[in-house]
């Protein structure tokens, strides 16, 4: 079986090029972190929206797991032009060349901040800024092709962590580490879904062998076992024995706070992260759930091997970036910590 995957030397890359079998060929538009030589591996730098280049990697592909993306916190124009016409691409590029199935990586950002719980699949698509707005527009070009006749299975997951996943959880885990106070957007009574990067993995595996006919669809991906903001963090906070606890805050001026601090580019947080931080926030996941995936980690469990990861990994931390594998500027945070 042979495997293109987009966004290859990404976090989400890193981990599905783990998790799949077969012959690889991971595509990125940065340089790749990783060049341990491993059998049956190609490693190529370059652009999605580049379809010559796609239809000369996808001509003998079985199958493409599309997770490139542009993330929160890059140019507006930047975000949709990849997300939207960086999909688009992708996926004629695979009908053109007959490639068997695709598997979309999208986000439950495209639910917008919910009003009911849980989400289901059918529940309508409300972008908030640029990110989730593309997020949906590529999500109905992925329709459209499926009408062409191209499988596509489109994956919602919630926000995935594990093993090298930095970006705003370092700083979270740069505070707990030295006991600092965390701040909460409200009271931390929220009930707040997160997903294991292995269980988002064995979704995708699910779906590149489940029969046709029942995985050419959209799949929402959570946690099954989550508690609320507060306890899940009480358990990473127990775990690391460092003495931080919560620090709830009023919402609507948290907000209101770091809506500023976004509008000066001086918070690493964008609109859909603390829009959505003191309000319930869970997907139903008994779509993929009846196509025998089980995901096996909690939120808890999840930010504990995590946060983990990171100390045993903190002398080898990259400069700060824009990406998940790399730690994220605090901005105005690195202020704030100082009084917790």
């Amino acid at each position: 079986m042979r495997t293109v995957i987009t966004g290859g030397g990404g976090f989400l890359g890193f981990h599905l090029s783990r998790g799949i079998s077969g012959e690889q060929t991971l595509l990125d538009i940065a340089p790749f972190r990783d060049v341990e030589d491993r059998e049956g591996i190609k490693r190529v730098v370059g652009d999605i929206r580049d379809i010559d280049l796609l239809r000369d990697l996808f001509k003998d592909a079985d199958q493409v797991i599309h997770g490139a993306a542009a993330l929160p916190l890059w140019k507006p124009a930047e975000i949709r032009d990849v997300n939207e016409q960086g999909t688009a691409t992708v996926l004629q590029a695979a009908l053109d060349v007959g490639v068997r199935r695709v598997v979309h990586i999208s986000s439950t950002a495209v639910y917008g901040i919910p009003d009911h719980h849980p989400l289901t699949e059918e529940d309508e698509m409300v972008g908030v800024g640029p990110y989730g707005e593309s997020k949906v527009v590529a999500e109905l070009i992925c329709s459209a092709f499926r009408k062409k006749g191209l499988f596509v299975a489109v994956v919602r997951p919630k926000t995935f962590i594990g093993p090298e996943r930095l970006g705003v959880f370092q700083i979270l885990f740069d505070w707990v580490r030295e006991g600092r106070k965390i701040p909460v957007i409200g009271n931390g009574e929220n009930r707040y879904q997160l997903l294991d990067v292995a269980d988002l993995v064995s979704a995708v595996q699910t779906l590149l062998n489940c029969p046709i006919e029942e995985g050419n669809s959209t799949f929402n991906v959570g946690a099954e076992r989550f508690g609320t903001v507060k306890s899940d963090l009480g358990e990473l906070f127990a775990h690391a024995g460092t003495g931080s606890r919560i620090l709830p805050t009023h919402a609507g001026f948290a907000k209101g706070m770091l809506a500023v601090l976004e509008a000066a580019n001086l918070s690493p947080l964008y609109k859909w992260v603390y829009g959505t931080a003191d309000q319930d926030s869970w997907v139903s996941i008994e779509k993929l759930k009846a196509l025998g995936w089980q995901p096996q980690h909690s939120n808890a469990e999840t930010m504990k091997r995590t946060y983990d990861w990171y100390l045993d990994n903190l002398d080898a931390l990259q400069a700060p970036g824009t990406g998940h594998r790399v730690p994220w500027r605090e901005g105005a945070l690195s202020i704030i910590r100082h009084f917790l």
